[in-house]
């Protein structure tokens, strides 16, 4: 049993993080109706902007979690945020009436531009980069299971964020004019509501997220690299699906889901660990055929 529970905490840390990268794709898709498949390298660029940031702090500075963490999330953030909207106005913008394969692939291009950028132009990034911890290497053990403090941070970062998503969403005026032009554009537009401003936010958001999951995910494994984008982002995709893409409370319950099931193969499936990749696409070839709405998806008619 307590095997058991110690893989449930790890599955919900793994899950929290691919939540958050979750609700980019899933906030993106219910407003512009992308998939940004690029999405993942911006989670990527952000956890190499955070180590930038604690890179240039004066070593005093840098064993300082109280000062250290929130520059590197706040460096993250901030790099994160300026790449999703240099792409939004660059790669997306002059394609938002085309045919919806032209973002899709813009959106594969964009992702390789992101990698190679990183790779070639960044000291050292060639190999994988050490990340510091931030935080100290203690754990709490609760029942006999323990969590390394990283790893309960990363739960409580990414749950709170999630709820003051909800929140943001359902209850501000931005809010409001984001389930209206998700809603219907046109008519959001013709009811006052700057569309463009709206779409931009979203990237803002999602970016802003996504760059707190690349720092949280550098804290855990203490190592980042130019490809660490590529399979988060399929993974967090997967949840979005799984739990029903343009659906926020669906992508947080996709990622939980999806890291859950990937822990547990990985524990009891033999062999599990050299195929854990393999199961979370597994786990989205059956939600595309059996249930290609999601868990919490509605069925909606094609917008026009």
């Amino acid at each position: 049993m307590t095997q058991f529970l110690q893989q449930l905490a790890n599955g919900l840390v793994l899950g929290a993080t691919y939540g958050l990268i979750a609700l980019g794709y899933t906030m993106v898709y219910g407003i512009i109706q992308l998939i940004n498949f690029a999405h993942g390298e911006i989670f990527m660029v952000g956890a190499f902007g955070g180590l930038t940031v604690f890179t240039a702090l004066p070593a005093a500075l840098g064993r300082n979690v109280w000062i250290a963490l929130p520059l590197v999330l706040a460096g993250a953030m901030a790099t994160s945020v300026v790449t999703g909207v240099l792409m939004e106005r660059l790669a997306y913008r002059p394609l938002r009436n085309a045919p919806r394969l032209a973002p899709l692939i813009t959106a594969i291009g964009v992702s390789v531009v992101l990698q190679e950028t990183i790779r070639l132009f960044y000291p050292g990034a060639k190999a994988p980069k050490p990340f510091p911890r931030l935080l100290p290497d203690g754990a709490v053990t609760l029942g006999g299971v323990r969590i390394a403090w990283v790893s309960l941070f990363v739960i409580v970062v990414a749950i709170a964020l999630m709820i003051a998503l909800a929140v943001f969403v359902q209850t501000s005026r931005t809010g409001r004019a984001m389930r209206a032009t998700s809603q219907d554009p046109d008519t959001a537009a013709l009811m006052g509501i700057d569309t463009n401003r709206i779409i931009v936010i979203t990237f803002v958001i999602g970016a802003a997220l996504a760059g707190v999951a690349g720092v949280l995910q550098g804290m855990r494994f203490v190592s980042i690299d130019f490809f660490m984008g590529f399979l988060a982002g399929l993974k967090a995709f997967t949840a979005a699906v799984l739990g029903g893409i343009g659906n926020i409370t669906g992508a947080v319950l996709g990622g939980f889901v999806l890291g859950l099931v990937e822990t547990f193969a990985t524990q009891y499936v033999p062999n599990g660990s050299a195929y854990k990749d393999v199961f979370a696409f597994v786990v989205l070839i059956l939600v595309l055929v059996f249930r290609p709405t999601g868990l919490l998806g509605e069925q909606v008619g094609t917008r026009a």
